[in-house]
């Protein structure tokens, strides 16, 4: 096999302004501040209103080397923050490199965003071949691939529609199938295909195994170890912009989840939140996680458990979220709520404190090993820290209904609910 990706001493910086904040100001203050502020860019317009904005170096990536063979199969996984992304869009040469070299050899197909690619005002037919010609593919070559695109995609239905009318899995769906039936050289996946549903994220697991059989090579991002350690041979784990192990794919998942040294214990977490380094948006004052109103070590599966946060907003908010992932031990996260799912359209916060409490259900958990991740953002704009979200490891004890009557038998599946059946006698 030859080699299709180097990448040499690899760096990506940004340069990240903050606003400063000014708090306890009166009305009047404010009021001055901004008048001074306004004159100030009306008489020097292109100067930098260095009192409002600090910049800060952000460094992404960090002396990123290793290759990739044709035909190889790399997973790159990693906690949020880590450069994953950022990453892959250097090697689709979506954003240039800051320091060292990348070299590719052969045609390039990247999936890094929903809707990448795609001109809103178009078809879903027209983008079909507005992509191929982006790949430097001829009309006739993308004529050949036609149907068999509609076909995976299964969205013949829509395919005159303007994709600007899709919902975000009929653009996965679109993309997906445009991207790995085009004749790629090299498929550039990220975990866009999360917005898929469960059996389409298996269909596309298995084409892109397809294509690394016929030779090409996948570069794929994903935070589902299991989906990682199923398609790929070889693995890259990335911690802070730099590489913190890199060779196979099944060693590279044991040391994230071993190693990644995010989670804590229900007992530490009050530790935890303390230590947060402060923001002027968004705080976390205090999560509980209880049953029946006292605090666990180990969670029963017949008993609710409840998940309290705890928060104060400093400023007025649009799209501020809290959410929780309930993840498997492979940070596979299994279901994900928001404190605010019940709204129609995208709320505003207004500056206060605020308790946000989620209910699960008893006998809903299998007894087994869980984390939960909790976490806050503010819509399309940002994260607060942590940027993997406060993790929380628990265990699972079995007290519940899920299979009274065979205590002996193991409960299977990483979920438990109890399913209420009726059965009668029809004879």
């Amino acid at each position: 096999m030859s080699e299709v990706v180097k990448v040499e001493n690899l760096g990506k910086k940004y340069i990240i302004g903050h606003q400063k904040q000014r708090y306890g100001d009166s009305l009047r203050d404010a009021m001055t501040h901004t008048a001074r502020s306004i004159w100030q860019r009306i008489r020097h317009p292109l100067s930098p209103n260095r009192e409002s904005i600090d910049l800060e170096e952000l460094w992404a990536l960090k002396d990123i080397n290793f290759e990739v063979q044709q035909g190889e199969r790399l997973g790159i996984i990693g906690p949020n923050g880590a450069g994953k992304s950022t990453l892959l869009k250097v090697l689709s040469r979506i954003t240039e490199p800051t320091t060292g070299k990348v070299r590719i050899k052969g045609r390039v197909s990247s999936l890094l965003e929903v809707g990448t690619g795609f001109h809103p005002e178009l078809t879903g037919r027209e983008n079909i071949f507005l992509n191929g010609a982006v790949l430097g593919m001829k009309k006739q070559e993308i004529k050949a691939k036609f149907d068999e695109i509609v076909a995976f995609a299964e969205l013949e239905r829509f395919l005159d529609t303007p994709v600007k009318r899709y919902s975000s899995g009929m653009y996965v769906r679109l993309a997906f199938a445009v991207a790995a039936h085009l004749e790629p050289e090299i498929l550039i996946v990220d975990e866009v295909l999360a917005v898929g549903d469960a059996q389409f994220q298996k269909k596309c697991l298995g084409k892109m195994d397809d294509v690394a059989q016929e030779g090409r090579t996948v570069l794929f991002v994903s935070h589902n170890m299991q989906a990682v350690k199923q398609l790929c041979r070889i693995g890259i784990l990335l911690k802070n912009g730099s590489i913190a192990y890199n060779g196979m794919a099944t060693k590279a998942v044991e040391e994230y989840l071993h190693n990644d040294g995010a989670s804590t214990s229900l007992s530490n977490l009050s530790h935890v939140i303390a230590s947060l380094p402060a923001d002027p948006v968004f705080k976390f004052e205090n999560i509980k996680i209880t049953q029946k109103g006292l605090s666990v070590d180990i969670v029963e599966n017949g008993k609710p458990l409840e998940i309290a946060v705890q928060y104060e907003v400093f400023e007025r908010t649009m799209g501020l979220r809290v959410y929780f992932d309930l993840c498997d031990t492979d940070k596979t996260i299994l279901f994900r709520s928001f404190h605010d799912e019940d709204n129609n359209g995208i709320p505003t916060v207004e500056p206060g404190r605020y308790l946000s409490k989620a209910l699960i259900p008893k006998d809903f958990l299998a007894p087994r090993n869980y984390e939960l991740r909790i976490q806050s953002t503010i819509y399309n704009v940002r994260v607060f820290e942590p940027k993997e979200g406060i993790c929380i490891k628990f265990n699972v004890a079995r007290t519940g209904m899920s299979n009274r009557s065979y205590l002996s038998e193991p409960i299977k599946g990483k979920l438990a609910p109890f399913i209420k059946w009726k059965t009668s006698k029809t004879i």
